[in-house]
């Protein structure tokens, strides 16, 4: 797998999900999740594991959205964990993510808050 296909940084997990999510790939987006990780996705529940996370995103992309690049904000590095989080183009509110550093040094999603709206009033 050539390098620019992965995280070589916490950020470039969202440069692939866009890039992945435009060519219909769930599975390719699947592979930037830890096994185990967790997507607050569908709003209101959680979608937990790499293969739940790509059955989502397979029913999705069945829709064929279009989705655009987001600048991302300032992140934060502890160790092998990191916060990444983008200002939404989508007025979505905020999305944050929480990545961790793999053992070949690369990076993978491991919570996901794609979509976060605060409550009115």
């Amino acid at each position: 797998m050539p390098d620019n296909d992965k995280a070589l940084k916490p950020e470039d997990l969202t440069r692939l999900f866009v890039e992945r999510a435009n060519e219909g790939d769930a599975a390719g987006i699947a592979a930037l999740y830890e096994e185990n990780a967790v997507m607050a996705y569908p709003p209101g529940s959680q979608t937990a594991g790499r293969d739940a996370i790509r059955a989502l995103w397979e029913k999705v992309l069945a829709n064929a959205p279009h989705f655009e690049p987001e600048a991302p904000l300032p992140t934060l590095i502890s160790g092998d964990i990191a916060l990444t989080a983008t200002a939404p183009k989508d007025g979505a509110g905020a999305r944050a993510q929480v990545a961790r550093r793999q053992p070949d040094g690369t990076w993978l999603r491991l919570l996901d808050q794609p979509e976060f709206t605060p409550p009115v009033g």
